[in-house]
């Protein structure tokens, strides 16, 4: 399951003062997610810019 917060598309939106996510989910995916069920976003991508300096050490 992925997190949300770790995710390079979940960026602070000004107009609405909170965080949002960037990707636009279809239907089908939009259902799963607010079910709060395992869901694993197929967009997810690791917002986490120094994972690859910390494995070279």
């Amino acid at each position: 399951m992925t997190n949300c917060e770790d995710c390079a598309y979940y960026m602070y939106d000004d107009y609405y003062e909170c965080y949002v996510c960037s990707v636009n989910l279809d239907e089908d995916e939009m259902m799963r997610f607010l079910s709060g069920k395992n869901f694993d976003c197929p967009y997810y991508k690791n917002g986490d810019e120094y994972s690859v300096v910390r494995k070279q050490n």
